[in-house]
C-alpha cells in the first residue's frame, strides 16, 4: 500500500512539474489545480495560499497578491512556509494549513510536501515576475498602458486586411490644467482615469487604449464603435470626486480611419497620420475633431516649408507691420490701432492664415512676436521724434510665451531699447490661452502692468472659461469678438443683442476699457454708443494699413463719424 502511494506521489509530481515549466504558452491551470488538490488530500492538508511582493519593503508592510493554490473548505492552522526571494528582490511565499485534528506530517511527508511547495512557488514567481515585467514595459502609470503597447497591437495586426474597418484616434482633453486648478490633482488624477476607463469600455476588446503621456492618449476601435467614442470625447461627463461631483470634459482628436486592406508596414505611419490631423484640430480651424485626409499631407508639407522659410524672411526683413486703427466711438478720434503681422515674399503678399499656425506649431510665433514688438517701438520712437501724434499701439502675443520665465523682462528691454515709454504699448493676449495656468497668465500681466505696460484681452467669448478668464486675470482692455456684435437687421431682443448688451456693460461696470471688433455699419457704431463702449476697430474706419498710409491717419488724427 505504501509503494502504491509513493508511487502515485512521483507521478502526481512529475505532472505537475511538467505543467509548470511550460513557458510562453497560457499555463492550464485548471489541470495544476487539479492536481494539487489530489496531492493536498495525500497529505492531510486543508489548504495552500501563495503571496508575492515586488520587493521587501511591500512584504514588511502587506502590501502584495495573495493566490488560493488549493481549498478543502475546512479550516485548518498553518504547518510550513516556504520564502523565495529573486535576484529582482521580488519575494513570493507559500503556506500549507491543515485541520488541527489531523495528525502531524512525518518527516518524509514534510519533505514531499517541502518539494511541492517549492515547485508550485517557482512556478507562480515566475509568472508573477512575467506579468511584472509586462506591466513595466507597456504601463507607466498604474491602469494606463502605454505607446508601446499601442505600438505592439499595431505590430501584432500587421498583415493586410487586419485592420480593416477599424479607426485610429489621438487625442487629449482640453484644458485639462483647469480641471486641474478647479478640482485640485487628486480630482484631475479622477477625472484623467475614469475619462480613460469609460472610453476603454466603450472599445472593449476591438481595439486598444493608450497613454502618450499627461492628458494626451491614441486608441484604435471599431468603425461601428466609432460614433458613440467620438460623442464621449467631444463632451463628456466624468466623475470628479468621490462626493459625486462631475466635470465636463470634451477633447481635441485627430481620427484616421483605417482602409481596407492597409498594410501596417511602420507603427509610426499610423500615428504620423493621426498626429497630423490631431494638431488641426488643436489649432481650432477646421474643429475640435479632424479626419486625416491625403490633403492634409498637402498642408503639411506646406508647414514644413513656412518653417524652413521663416529664419531667412525674418532676416532679409519680409515682415512688415501693418496697422489698424482704434477709434473712439464719440468723437472719432484715433486712440490707438492693433499692430498686424503681413509677410511679402518675393513680391507677393502671404496670407497670415498660411504662416501663423504653422509658426504657432514651434517657437517660431515667439521670434515673431518679438520681431514685431521691436518694429512697432522703432516706429513710435519715430513718430515721438517727428512730433507727431503717437499713440498706444497693442501687439498681439502667442500663448507660447507664457512657459517663458523671462518674458516679461524681454519685452521691457525691447520697448525700453527704443527709449519708447511704456504707456504706448499693449500687449494682447488671445483668450485661447485660457489652456495655460491661470497663474503664468496672472503673473505676466501683472508684471506688464507694474511696468505701466497696459494688457488686453482678445477674442472675448471665444475661448473655454471667458469669466473666469477676466475674473482671475486683472486685464486693462476687453477686446469684445465680433461674434457679440448684433448685425444690422437682428432685433433688440435677439439672443446677439442681449448678449452684446450684457457682455460690455460687465466690462465697464469692473472698470475694464472695451473695444469692440469688426464694427462694419453706422448702425453698429450706433448699437456701440447706446451701450456705452470706448472704442471701435473695423472696416467701418479702415482695413489694416502700411505705416506710410497709417501715419497719414496720425496726421488727420480723427475720423469724420457718420451722421445717425
Amino acid at each position: 500500500m505504501e509503494a502504491n502511494k509513493e508511487l502515485q506521489f512521483y507521478k502526481l509530481l512529475e505532472q505537475l512539474v511538467a505543467l509548470t515549466q511550460i513557458v510562453n504558452e497560457e499555463p492550464e491551470t485548471e489541470k495544476i489545480e487539479s492536481l494539487l488538490c489530489e496531492l493536498s488530500g495525500m497529505f492531510r492538508l486543508s489548504m495552500g495560499e501563495s503571496h508575492f511582493y515586488r520587493d521587501p519593503q511591500n512584504e514588511k508592510n502587506g502590501i502584495g497578491e495573495t493566490s488560493i493554490c488549493f481549498d478543502n473548505g475546512k479550516t485548518g492552522v498553518p504547518i510550513h512556509t516556504v520564502r523565495f526571494v529573486t535576484r529582482l528582490m521580488s519575494i513570493t511565499t507559500m503556506t500549507v494549513y491543515m485541520e488541527e485534528d489531523e495528525a502531524p506530517l512525518t518527516e518524509d511527508e514534510m519533505y514531499k510536501v517541502d518539494i511541492i511547495m517549492r515547485t508550485l512557488l517557482a512556478f507562480v514567481s515566475r509568472n508573477k515576475l512575467q506579468t511584472l515585467a509586462e506591466e513595466l514595459a507597456f504601463y507607466d502609470d498604474p491602469g494606463f498602458r502605454n505607446v508601446r503597447s499601442f505600438f505592439r497591437y499595431l505590430s501584432w495586426n500587421s498583415q493586410p486586411g487586419d485592420l480593416s474597418n477599424k479607426v485610429a484616434i489621438n487625442y487629449n482633453l482640453r484644458h485639462f490644467a483647469l480641471l486641474n486648478e478647479e478640482y485640485g490633482r487628486v480630482g484631475g488624477d479622477l477625472i484623467l482615469r475614469n475619462h480613460y476607463r469609460h472610453l476603454e469600455s466603450l472599445i472593449g476588446n476591438n481595439g486598444a487604449i493608450a497613454r502618450l503621456g499627461g492628458d494626451a492618449f491614441v486608441c484604435i476601435c471599431d468603425q461601428t464603435d466609432l460614433p458613440e467614442v467620438l460623442d464621449y470625447l467631444n463632451d463628456a461627463t466624468v466623475l470628479a470626486s468621490q462626493d459625486g461631483k462631475t466635470a465636463h470634459v470634451s477633447s481635441y482628436a485627430g481620427v484616421f480611419q483605417i482602409p481596407d486592406g492597409y498594410t501596417v508596414r511602420n507603427p509610426g505611419d499610423i500615428m504620423n497620420k493621426i498626429m497630423n490631423a490631431y494638431q488641426l484640430a488643436k489649432i481650432g480651424v477646421q474643429g475640435n475633431i479632424v479626419f486625416f485626409s491625403d490633403m492634409m499631407m498637402s498642408a503639411r508639407e506646406k508647414t514644413s516649408r513656412v518653417l524652413k522659410m521663416f529664419p531667412a524672411a525674418l532676416k532679409k526683413g519680409e515682415f512688415h507691420v501693418f496697422y489698424q486703427p482704434k477709434v473712439n466711438v464719440e468723437t472719432g478720434e484715433i486712440c490707438g490701432a492693433e499692430a498686424l503681422c503681413r509677410w511679402f515674399h518675393e513680391g507677393k503678399i502671404v496670407p497670415p492664415i498660411e504662416f501663423i499656425p504653422a509658426l504657432e506649431e514651434t517657437n517660431d510665433i515667439c521670434k515673431l512676436d518679438f520681431y514685431m514688438l521691436d518694429k512697432v517701438c522703432e516706429h513710435i520712437r519715430k513718430w515721438l521724434d517727428e512730433k507727431k501724434h503717437a499713440v498706444r499701439i497693442s501687439v498681439n502675443l502667442s500663448r507660447r510665451h507664457m512657459i517663458d520665465p523671462e518674458l516679461v523682462k524681454t519685452l521691457i528691454d525691447i520697448i525700453d531699447s527704443h527709449n519708447v515709454p511704456h504707456e504706448y504699448i499693449e500687449i494682447e493676449l488671445t483668450e485661447t490661452t485660457t489652456d495655460v495656468q491661470f497663474k503664468d497668465l496672472k503673473r505676466v500681466v501683472q508684471a506688464l502692468q507694474s511696468s505701466d505696460i497696459c494688457t488686453s484681452v482678445d477674442d472675448f467669448g471665444m475661448g473655454y472659461s471667458s469669466l473666469n478668464l477676466i475674473r482671475v486675470v486683472p486685464w486693462n482692455v476687453l477686446k469684445v469678438d465680433k461674434i457679440f456684435l448684433p448685425l444690422d437687421e437682428e432685433s433688440a431682443d435677439s439672443i446677439r443683442s442681449v448678449m452684446f448688451k450684457y457682455v460690455i456693460a460687465m466690462a465697464k461696470n469692473i472698470g475694464l476699457e472695451c473695444i469692440v471688433e469688426g464694427v462694419e455699419t453706422p448702425a453698429q457704431l450706433k448699437l456701440l454708443r447706446e451701450n456705452g463702449c470706448d472704442e471701435a476697430q473695423g472696416y467701418l474706419f479702415d482695413k489694416p494699413l502700411p505705416i506710410e498710409e497709417f501715419e497719414k491717419r496720425l496726421d488727420m488724427m480723427k475720423y469724420e463719424l457718420p451722421d445717425m
